[in-house]
């Protein structure tokens, strides 16, 4: 096989890969290309290596569905924390952009995604009927539903309070602050601190 050919093809598919992931257009894939290669090969073989290491050894801890690399993620694993307050985020990245505020203490539960009928995604594809086990036993009295103030991210919040409220635990929805249509993971720490300190009840 022609060395230019097989050498024009492994290009186009680094292309390929690189513009699959999330934000990545056809320029910005371009660019992170041209840098990988001309970057040394030791670094390509660390950014290789540090992307097979995070899939091996990264996983859903089992206990709120945020990433571990224990049996259980750092938060579930922390014997002080609070343990009668449960934050519900959509992502695991979600649960990252709270802790970087500081300003909660509680537990996470991760859903895994929002109700979204556009996309066939109800209730039954969230990890619902998990949390609501968690509820079960009586020790969490507050359950913080933090998921993003859009269409989406309200509805499974509505869902979410009609459902948790029969079983005699407050429910609270993040405060004002946090704009509409946006994502947790891009507010500045100030905003979701205080938007978690004047949560309100549903």
């Amino acid at each position: 096989m022609d060395t230019a050919i097989s050498d024009g093809r492994a290009l186009q598919r680094l292309l390929d890969e690189l513009g699959r992931l999330p934000g990545i257009g056809p320029k910005s894939a371009q660019r992170i290309a041209y840098y990988l290669l001309e970057a040394d090969a030791d670094q390509a073989r660390r950014l290789a290596q540090a992307i097979l290491e995070v899939k091996q050894q990264v996983h859903f801890c089992p206990v709120c569905f945020s990433y571990a690399t224990r049996d259980t993620c750092d938060v579930c694993a922390d014997a002080s924390r609070d343990r009668t307050s449960v934050c519900v985020v959509s992502e695991p990245r979600d649960v990252a952009a709270i802790e970087r505020t500081g300003s909660y203490h509680g537990l996470y539960h991760v859903l895994g995604g929002v109700i979204s009928p556009m996309d066939k995604i109800g209730p039954e594809q969230l990890h619902v009927r998990e949390l609501l086990a968690r509820l079960a036993d009586g020790e969490v009295t507050e359950v913080i539903l933090a998921t993003n103030p859009d269409v989406e991210g309200e509805t499974t919040a509505t869902y979410l309070a009609r459902t948790i409220r029969p079983l005699g635990v407050r429910v609270s929805r993040l405060a004002s602050g946090l704009p509409v249509g946006g994502d947790l993971e891009y507010a500045d720490e100030v905003t979701l601190g205080r938007a978690i300190e004047e949560r309100r009840e549903v």
